[in-house]
């Protein structure tokens, strides 16, 4: 027997890739990514509808409010815009040193050190824009564009 001043949280059946699962609601997107065993470089998406685009839900302990019988999908790979070109991305984070290294794949002549400078724009709501700097990271989403210009040659 309960209480009037218990709280208890309603269960809802909702499917994340199409399997069924038992959650509380409200949730986070932490419980979320751990009940559907999502690993690191997989991004959970609700799906929407006509009315509205799927909406990434973030690997945080913000609250997610959950609807019965509610869908989500995880995305294995995401599309980075690196000066201008899709490249296609499968982690969560990107370095500088990844960055450049899709924006100039080719290898350099032995003995030329080329400076780069990385700044990015429609990043995460943490960091939606910026730069970075060698030995830095950044967390990506589908569609983050980076723009990498070469400073410097010696």
């Amino acid at each position: 027997m309960t209480t009037g001043t218990e709280m208890h949280k309603q269960t809802v059946r909702i499917h994340i890739d199409r399997e069924v699962y038992e959650s509380p609601n409200p949730t986070t997107g932490a419980a979320l990514y751990h009940l559907g065993q999502l690993p690191a470089h997989r991004a959970l998406f609700r799906e929407g509808d006509a009315h509205r685009e799927d909406q990434l839900i973030e690997r945080d302990h913000e609250p997610v409010h959950l609807v019965e019988e509610e869908r989500f999908y995880s995305q294995k790979e995401i599309t980075l815009i690196v000066n201008a070109e899709a490249k296609d991305w499968t982690d969560t984070t990107i370095s500088f040193e990844q960055v450049t290294h899709l924006a100039f794949p080719e290898p350099l002549p032995p003995g030329i050190v080329i400076r780069y400078t990385v700044e990015y724009s429609n990043g995460t709501h943490r960091k939606p824009e910026g730069s970075l700097t060698k030995g830095e990271v950044v967390p990506v989403k589908n569609g983050m564009i980076f723009n990498v210009t070469e400073t410097g040659r010696s």
